[in-house]
Formats: C-alpha cells, structure tokens, sequence
C-alpha cells in the first residue's frame, strides 16, 4: 500500500473516497463542517435524522455528496471530542481501513490526521496511521494453497496535514511508520510460522539475510553447540539436548554511533521454536500454541530489523537464543544438576522451566559488550498471563 501526504482543502479533492470524522452527539469536525457547508447542508441534514451518531467505530458512506468533487464521502464516529486520545484514534484509524478495503475503495484522502489528540502532534498522528494501516491488513498466509485477495484492496492513501510546512514532517512520519511497521510485521512472520520450518537455524538465516540487507552498519555472527560448549553455556545447551535440530545463537550487531564510548543496548528474545514441556511434558490441549514460544527472539529481530531501517544514532545488539524443548534419549531430565556460564550450578526440577535456563547464559554471555542497558524478552511462564490477563505485559527491573 502506498502512503503520501498533502496539505489541501476537502473541497477540492478529486479522490475516490474522502475521510472524515463525526464526534459524539452528532458533532462535525472541523473539515466534516466545510463539506456540509459546501453541500448546502446535506451532511447535518443525515445527522439529524439520526443516520450516525459518532460513537466510536460507527461508519457512513456517502455516495455523489451535491457539490463535492470526490465520488464518495466516509464519516467515521470518532467519539466526544474530549475524550479522543491515542488509542481512541489508532481505533478510529483502524476502523477506516478494513471499511475503506471493505467497500471496495482503491484510494482514499484522510483527513483523521488533523484531528486534535491530547499531547500529539502531526508527526505522531500521520505516523501512527500508517502503522495502524499496515497492522490492519497483516494477515498471515503465506503457506496457505490458496490465498484469499480482497475484490479490490485499498492501494493508495493520502494523509492530508494542515498546513504546507508540516508537510516535512508528515513525509518523515510516513517513513519511519512504514520502518516500525516493516519491523512488526517481520517479527508477526517469524511467530506465525510453524515449528517445522522456524527452527533456531532458520532463526539464524533471518539474522544473516538482515545483515546482507543492511550491510554498511549490521553483521550477524552464529555460535553453535560447539563454540557453546567452549564458552561453558552448559545451561543452554542442556535444554535443546532432545531435540534433532542444534540450538543456535545468532547475534547481530547495529553499529549507528562511531565512536568508541559508545556502549551498546543488548536486547536479548528468547527463540524457543517449539516448547513441548521436554521430560515434563505439556498438556496436548494447547501444545500447538508452544511454536510461539520464540516470539521474544521474533520481537528483538523485528526490532533489530526496525533499528536498521531507521538508521538510528545508537549500538544495538540483539541475540535470538534459539533451541527446542524436546523430550528424547538425550533430553535433559528433572533432577539433573547444570553448570551455567557464570559458574553456578542449578539443580533442573522441571525440564518445563527452561526458559530462564537459556535466558541465564545468554545474559552471562552479553556482559562481554558492557551493555548501557540489557532488555531480555521472553515468553517466561504462563504465570504472567494468569496474573495480569492478555492485555498487560510484564516488566521487571533493577532499575527504578
């Protein structure tokens, strides 16, 4: 889909579709008033029949307004004016897409973006239209035989901004959406693909083909079982045992800041490809789910891939720590007692707890790199979900 911005009155859009918002009760916003004014009235006029209201999500679609150069007219219900903030507003975006591609439109000018948000500017709301855009119409499919294709999908959006010097930042908006939205949908890609196919060794083509891609500033090294071995990552290893596939580290290095005080931020994802509990296995109901269990290695990457395309001023590395918990001859075993890197030794009373036996090496291995900051993300423990719901991440700190 192609993005672009404009500054423009509504009235003189020749477009297949223009978009405006509606607040609640009834209440025009300020562009959605030019239309009406143009039109002699015809907009309120459906208003007051009671046609939308402007509560949030609610959808008109009007056809050859009188006076109105556009071939169509969407109101979207946008809610009471004061409460429009950040997550009413990626809604109110959201809502506008899957409507726009539902009704078949090919092209649209929104005119969203100039409504006010609490604390946001320009910058803020064109660019997260354009991610809320791209998030809309993800879907996963591409292992399905046959592939579903919208009748006539949204091609080309317009963001329409106030005035003609924010246009310079409307452009910068759009380019750093499509980045952020191009590191989501990499790492919404990596979790979706099944276990056959995403192991730690397809986890570590993706962190070789970024650092091809992205070359003048990103290499990706892999340590292997072996190099492992030497290192002392006892603990890692001893989780992917089981399995058929070698538990591979990838590490990938973004260099944006020269010089040589700079000390990197690590990110570290745990890249379990598939978690089936090893010895102390899982229930079967769910197990299909454990693929996700590298979805923290998946965030770092789309993160990574994000930091690349940005070219941001700073040191980043990112390591995917890919293994599988299988239960086999070799698996390791509840009872079992291992050596970390760091020294220690950790008595294993479920093979199911595995992910802060990988995360521990990981995190001994990183202090080589005298890190600003480490952010390790990981599916840990279903704990989490249980006592905070889905809608609420986890975070623990050092650090107040």
């Amino acid at each position: 889909m192609e993005f672009s911005v404009k500054s423009g009155s509504p009235e003189k859009q020749r477009s297949a579709c223009i978009v405006v918002g509606v607040f609640e009760p009834r209440r025009l916003s300020p562009i959605a008033e030019q239309l009406d004014k143009i039109s002699d009235g015809y907009i309120s006029a459906l208003l007051r029949r009671g046609e939308l209201e402007g509560k949030p999500g609610q959808t008109l679609l009007l056809h050859h307004v009188p006076n109105v150069l556009s071939e169509r007219i969407l109101l979207i219900g946008c809610g009471k004016e004061r409460e429009l903030d950040e997550r009413q507003y990626k809604q109110v975006i959201q809502k506008t897409i899957n409507t726009l591609n539902d009704t078949g439109s090919m092209e649209a000018v929104c005119f969203l973006t100039e409504l006010h948000v609490k604390g946001r500017n320009t910058y803020w709301k064109v660019r997260q239209a354009v991610e809320t855009a791209k998030e809309s119409l993800y879907s996963f499919d591409q292992l399905k035989t046959t592939k579903s294709e919208p009748r006539r999908p949204l091609r080309k959006m317009v963001f329409n901004v106030p005035t003609r010097r924010e246009l310079t930042s409307g452009e910068r908006a759009i380019q750093h959406g499509l980045a952020i939205a191009a590191g989501i949908k990499a790492a919404k890609d990596l979790g979706n693909m099944p276990p056959n196919i995403c192991n730690a060794a397809y986890l570590a083509s993706q962190a070789r083909q970024l650092a091809d891609a992205y070359s003048k500033n990103v290499i990706t090294r892999v340590i292997g079982e072996q190099q492992m071995k030497e290192l002392g990552m006892h603990s890692y290893l001893a989780v992917g045992n089981g399995s058929q596939n070698e538990s591979l580290m990838s590490v990938i290095e973004y260099k944006g800041n020269p010089s040589e005080d700079a000390r990197p931020i690590v990110l570290v994802g745990k890249g379990l490809t598939f978690d089936s509990g090893g010895i102390s296995i899982k229930p079967s109901e769910g197990m299909d789910e454990m693929k996700y269990d590298m979805c923290g290695a998946a965030a770092v990457y789309g993160v990574m891939r994000m930091v690349a395309e940005l070219q941001l001023p700073i040191n980043v590395i990112g390591v995917l720590a890919g293994c599988e918990n299988m239960p086999g001859g070799r698996a390791y075993r509840p009872g079992d007692v291992l050596t970390t890197m760091s020294g220690q030794t950790v008595e294993v009373l479920n093979t199911d707890a595995e992910g802060r036996l990988v995360l521990c090496d990981v995190l001994t291995y990183v202090e080589r790199f005298e890190p600003e900051a480490v952010i390790d993300v990981a599916t840990l423990t279903g704990a989490c979900v249980i006592a905070l719901g889905h809608h609420i991440t986890g975070l623990m700190s050092n650090h107040n």
